[in-house]
């Protein structure tokens, strides 16, 4: 299908009694490819065309909004009835709402995270991982989206943003989008989040799961760890630990990237390292 007739479909779908946003990227049919979002990080953060070069390679590329982000299911801020297993689950209840019983998993910080727990809990459900800008340290650690400082009036669009494009360029390098399309992006979050306060505040204070690092050899999955040269939040030390406690994985190094969603400069290495890690074969038990 060319791609300018790439089917693009968004649906709400339910999960253990809330509701996800979820949007599909390709055909029916194709190997599914999940993207899993870092913490207080809506779908609108895998961008478009990047999804859409994805599904060209032949892959049903599947984004959604965690919930408290997006269109999704909100809770009060400050007081979230869930915990990063949950969030996990959720991840696995999009793909079991769309009937795909296995994915290549493409987790990103906290997303990463929840990776880790789907690829050691459900092996079953792992065709392949990659891990990204993400770490052996529990999820409900992370921070991708927030703005550092004072919080801001969530409710207010315009200071809304600015701080979602300062939390951007604070944890991004040379390579991160300019402010007339982190201004765009970040307007189009706001305007899709029924709840911006919930949203870059719940992640944060969930609770935590059964810790995962010392399961990490248990994983079978194919792995990919890829990691920003730059990134201020998960220094290198980070993406060789991770890679060298999960069997067989491979460590890839994305030069002036820093702790951020693929920036365009790099999407061509990014993508290219997905697809070749989703044809490699799974690790003998």
């Amino acid at each position: 299908m060319p791609d300018n007739e790439q089917m693009v479909t968004e649906t709400m779908v339910p999960v253990d009694g809330i509701e996800l946003c979820v949007e599909t990227f390709g055909e029916t049919g194709d190997p599914a490819l999940l993207l899993i979002g870092g913490a207080a990080s809506s779908m609108d953060w895998w961008d478009d065309e990047f999804c859409r070069r994805l599904a060209a390679d032949g892959r049903l590329v599947v984004r959604y909004d965690h919930r408290d982000t997006g269109r999704s299911t909100s809770f009060p801020p400050g007081d979230p009835p869930y915990s990063d297993v949950d969030l996990a689950h959720d991840a696995l209840g999009v793909l079991d709402a769309l009937s795909l019983h296995r994915a290549h998993l493409v987790g990103l910080s906290m997303g990463g995270g929840l990776a880790q727990r789907i690829a050691i809990e459900r092996p079953h459900r792992v065709l392949s991982l990659t891990l990204m800008s993400t770490s052996t340290v529990p999820p409900a650690h992370d921070v991708t989206a927030p703005g550092g400082g004072e919080a801001p009036d969530w409710t207010d669009r315009r200071s809304a943003i600015d701080a979602l494009v300062s939390g951007v360029r604070r944890l991004g390098g040379p390579f991160t989008a300019d402010e007339h399309h982190l201004r765009r992006l970040a307007a189009r979050v706001f305007d899709r989040t029924r709840d911006m306060a919930a949203s870059q505040t719940n992640h944060f204070s969930c609770a935590g799961g059964p810790p995962t690092r010392d399961r990490l050899g248990a994983i079978t999955a194919p792995t990919l760890v890829m990691h920003g040269t730059l990134d201020p939040f998960f220094p290198p030390e980070h993406a060789r630990t991770l890679a060298a406690e999960i069997p067989g994985a491979r460590l890839v190094w994305l030069d002036g990237v820093g702790h951020e969603f693929p920036p365009a400069a790099v999407w061509t290495r990014v993508i290219d390292e997905i697809i070749d890690q989703a044809g490699r074969r799974t690790q003998p038990a």
